[in-house]
C-alpha cells in the first residue's frame, strides 16, 4: 500500500496544477474583459457628456429667456 500514496500524491498535484492552470487562464480573460468594460464606460460617459453639453445649448438657444420657458410637467 505505501506505493499507492505517491501514485495518489502525483495525481492529486497533477489535478491541482491543472485546476491553476484554468484558474489562471480565466482570471487572466476576466482582467481582460474588465479593461475592455472600463474603456466602454468610459466612452460612454464621454458621449453622455457630450449630449448633455448639446443639450444645454440647444435650450439656450430654443429659451434664451428663462420666462418663456414652459413649467415642468408636474405642474
Amino acid at each position: 500500500m505505501p506505493e499507492r500514496l505517491p501514485e495518489a500524491l502525483e495525481a492529486r498535484l497533477a489535478d491541482l496544477e491543472t485546476r491553476l492552470t484554468f484558474q489562471e487562464q480565466a482570471l487572466s480573460e476576466l482582467g481582460e474583459a474588465m479593461a475592455e468594460a472600463r474603456m466602454e464606460t468610459a466612452r460612454m460617459a464621454e458621449l453622455l457628456q457630450r449630449a448633455l453639453e448639446d443639450l444645454k445649448q440647444l435650450r439656450t438657444l430654443l429659451y434664451a429667456d428663462p420666462g418663456s420657458e414652459p413649467p415642468p410637467p408636474h405642474y
